[in-house]
């Protein structure tokens, strides 16, 4: 199982030879990205662990026993941890404007479920409304039917009489011949029996009833027209209500025609202004990505400089003869000249071998850190030819890459410090030793090193370094003027944006509607037309066979007013023949 442990040391009265090393035990994973803290002071010897500086944080895999499996530093593991971390609580952030956003999209989508279905209800009530205007024109229609039939009924009838009136006509004129053939026998002194003329008066009677049956058709085909002109004059009324919409659906629709180019235009100028904004935010992260960088360099510089500040400081107490760098234990002199030669050298062997030890795995640490400065070193050149868009990953990963930089520096300050410390402890054990065995001391006989030129390079190296970073502060207060002038301008810019698209979407719902009301306007309309002309078009049909019948009528008439005159010569012409 991994834990995450505290490096524990504690140290004998002679140095570091004699130290003991012991891992406190923090945290422990559970999961992947779930770590919970040890409850207790739970600590555990581990000799693997010497190799660390005390208070170091180590990651160590145990067995179920507590037996040490792999034992590394932590910091990188560290870095990695926090740097998912930051990442999960961006997915979480944009989790959660996510949720939002869908929860004002279902709030938009209830109102406007709530509006449909109030504009359902009062296409209903339209529905219902034309269902009744059916209903009364299917009246009309039927009523119209039971004319046309009346007007059937008619024509009939004034077939039938005229098909009687030709009857009574041909047998008048066989009548008229008979009695012509008798006028010219009268003239030759003949005359008409009695018998004969009841005939001819019974023939002359039944031919004026024929005559008098067709008024009784005049008056009902006049009651007709008045019924048809009555009907026309309701649909006619009905006409012009449907010219009205229809002019009214015309107009609507122009309106709608107008506003449709308006509203794309609206859209498109609202499309550019967005890809505007959305630039600029790109702009404003590229130069965000900038100030995260410059600030981690910042601190980096900065942490060089405390320790360029701290090595001149040392050098320079050096310089002035004040012996090896002051430790934080001080050796017991007297102890180690009690000591036994060979116990001494032993000391002195051991401390030799954690020196070499220590000084390797600084060693491998300076050349990481080395190695990391060249790949910062290329990412900054890679990002200043870079584009916008690579910039932004380029700055993530250019941050990340200083944060393992600051974090190993830092680590590597101390272990520089405690490199001197090991090596001052073991220059002053091996100067008793070279005292009780009445050697000379190697280093004395090297004479004086004069530290000078050093001290001065390190003090001209502090003073650049100083005012490299007094110019990089200068570049993050200009960077941070110039994001929130843009943040401010983007933040501006949004909010106008969102105002102005809620009006766009405000102008294309009342569009909507306007292609709605249009629609169903011209869906009456076309309803409507559809109900009045086949009612219009069997008025006008049965307008022209009762004007048909009536010209049948007119010519009917005339024949019987001819037929009247003819009649009454005919009656002249039996009474004479009658009473001669």
């Amino acid at each position: 199982m991994l834990y995450l442990a505290e490096v524990q040391k504690q140290r004998s009265g002679f140095g570091l030879g004699g130290g003991k090393a012991e891992l406190k035990l923090l945290a422990c994973q559970r999961g992947e990205h779930n770590w919970i803290a040890v409850p207790g002071d739970d600590v555990i010897p581990v000799e693997e662990a010497n190799k660390f500086n005390d208070g170091t944080l180590v990651l160590v895999e145990l067995s179920a026993s507590k037996q040490v499996q792999r034992i590394q530093e932590a910091a990188r593991q560290l870095v990695s941890i926090l740097q998912n971390f930051s990442r999960l609580q961006d997915k979480f952030k944009d989790k959660e404007e996510e949720i939002e956003q869908w929860k004002a999209s279902l709030t938009f989508s209830s109102q406007e479920l709530n509006r449909r279905e109030m504009e359902m209800q009062a296409r209903e009530e339209q529905l219902a409304h034309m269902v009744d205007e059916l209903e009364r024109l299917e009246a009309q229609r039927s009523e119209i039917e039971n004319t046309r039939d009346e007007a059937h009924r008619l024509r009939e009838e004034v077939d039938r009489s005229r098909a009687e009136m030709e009857m009574a006509w041909e047998q008048l004129r066989g009548e008229q011949q008979r009695v012509e053939q008798q006028q010219s026998q009268v003239q030759q002194g003949a005359v008409v029996d009695e018998k004969q003329a009841r005939r001819i008066q019974e023939l002359m009677n039944k031919l004026s009833g024929a005559i008098a049956s067709a008024q009784g058709v005049r008056e009902q085909l006049n009651q007709s027209f008045g019924v048809v002109g009555a009907q026309q004059a309701i649909l006619d009324l009905h006409w012009q209500q449907l010219e009205q919409q229809r002019a009214n659906a015309q107009q609507q629709q122009a309106e709608v025609d107008r506003q449709l180019p308006h509203i794309q235009h609206r859209w498109e100028e609202w499309y550019q202004a967005v890809d505007a904004v959305t630039q600029a935010k790109v702009e404003s992260k590229g130069l965000q990505s900038t100030l995260s960088a410059k600030e981690e360099q910042f601190q980096l510089f900065s942490a060089q400089v405390r320790a360029l500040e701290a090595l001149t400081r040392q050098v320079s107490g050096m310089a002035q003869g004040f012996g090896p760098v002051a430790t934080e234990q001080q050796v017991d002199v007297q102890a180690l000249e009690k000591m036994s030669i060979d116990e001494l050298q032993g000391l002195v062997q051991n401390l030799q071998q954690d020196l070499e030890k220590v000084f390797r795995f600084v060693n491998d640490q300076e050349e990481e850190l080395t190695l990391q400065q060249q790949t910062i070193e290329e990412l900054q050149a890679k990002i200043q030819a870079a584009n916008e868009y690579d910039r932004m990953e380029m700055s993530n990963e250019m941050a990340d890459e200083l944060e393992s930089y600051q974090m190993l520096n830092e680590t590597l300050v101390g272990q520089r410090l405690r490199l001197q410390e090991r090596e001052s402890i073991l220059k002053q054990h091996q100067a008793v030793l070279w005292k009780r065995l009445g050697t000379a001391n190697p280093a004395s006989r090297e004479g004086q090193i004069d530290l000078g030129p050093v001290i001065a390079q390190l003090e001209s190296q502090r003073q650049q370094q100083q005012q490299d970073l007094q110019k990089l502060e200068q570049e993050i207060q200009q960077l941070r003027q110039a994001i929130a002038q843009n943040d401010g301008n983007v933040n501006r810019k949004t909010g106008e944006l969102e105002g102005q698209r809620q009006e766009i979407k405000q102008l294309e719902q009342n569009l909507f509607n306007q292609k709605s009301a249009v629609a169903e306007l011209w869906g009456r309309v076309n309803v409507y037309q559809e109900m009045l002309q086949p009612v219009q078009d069997n008025l006008s049909g049965l307008r022209q066979k009762l004007e048909a019948v009536g010209g049948e009528l007119d010519r009917l008439e005339q024949t019987g007013e001819q037929q009247d005159q003819t009649i009454s010569q005919l009656q002249q012409v039996i009474s004479g023949l009658i009473s001669g």
